[in-house]
């Protein structure tokens, strides 16, 4: 079976700043019949087991550290017997909801993370948090974006460890470079495309965070 893409949502809080909200998350699966990565550790660690439905797990790929995409990391990680991965820009958000333990590896501009027989690109996109990560799979024309870029424009930048103007220079020249058929599965919402983002860029910067 070829290499595939399967989408998990799971539902919980996202906290920070003093502040929380209700938040929907995606977690995208990627592999054959043999292996597969996550993307994401989201809110509850249950169904993101079923849908793996042991398989081997290389890599829980974080994108980043806000508490809603690291909740069920641990839990996941030792239920599937995989490591957790993520950018050390975020440790200070992971010590936020887990003081007392670490990612098991770090994620860096440029890794490749091969799953069955196919490259996944990461990709350092500051500006939501310092250590956002998209994962970029050429060979699928498929960019995992994290919340870095969402259907109708930039992750939001309005908190603690985030920036506009980085945000911007992150989708500017790491992501909108891409092919304009590139699918972006985000981390929350629905997909979309590059090409369907990049003609908004300046509305985007007028528009501010």
């Amino acid at each position: 079976m070829s290499v595939r893409v399967q989408h998990v949502v799971t539902s919980g809080q996202f906290s920070l700043d003093g502040g929380t909200w209700d938040v929907d998350n995606n977690i995208w699966i990627i592999g054959d019949d043999s292996e597969v990565v996550i993307i994401d550790a989201a809110h509850t660690a249950a169904p993101i087991i079923e849908a793996v439905d042991g398989r081997t797990v290389k890599a829980i790929v974080l994108t980043h550290g806000h508490n809603d995409h690291i909740t069920a990391a641990p839990e996941l990680s030792k239920a599937v017997d995989a490591p957790m991965l993520m950018h050390p820009g975020d440790t200070m958000l992971w010590d936020q909801t887990y003081p007392d333990s670490t990612p098991d590896g770090d994620l860096a501009d440029g890794q490749k993370i091969s799953v069955a027989g196919t490259d996944l690109v990461v990709l350092n996109t500051p500006g939501h948090s310092p250590g956002s990560c998209a994962i970029y799979v050429p060979e699928l024309d498929v960019l995992f974006s994290g919340d870095t870029l969402f259907s109708g424009g930039p992750g939001a930048t309005g908190r603690s460890f985030s920036d506009f103007p980085t945000i911007i220079e992150s989708i500017r020249t790491k992501i909108l470079t891409l092919p304009a058929q590139t699918k972006v599965h985000t981390g929350h919402g629905d997909s979309t495309a590059v090409g369907e983002e990049s003609p908004h860029l300046e509305e985007w910067i007028k528009r501010g965070s």
